[in-house]
């Protein structure tokens, strides 16, 4: 795998590359460049690190325009 796309709520937001034995994601949408860079184990890891943005608590992609 070279780089996989990461959608949410069928908008693509990001994709993930492996780098140093995990993947880094690498976001293309502003709500979410909270996770930039950060690397996670699996693309699952990161969809469930992107729900918790959007939850209603932190708002933070009820807030993206």
């Amino acid at each position: 795998m070279t780089r996989q796309v990461i959608e949410y709520a069928g908008i693509p937001v990001g994709i993930v590359v492996p780098d140093k034995g995990a993947l880094k994601f690498i976001a293309v949408k502003f709500h979410v460049y909270d996770l930039d860079g950060q690397h996670f184990a699996s693309a699952s890891d990161v969809l469930r690190a992107i729900h918790q943005l959007a939850s209603p608590s932190t708002g933070n992609l009820n807030r993206a325009a």
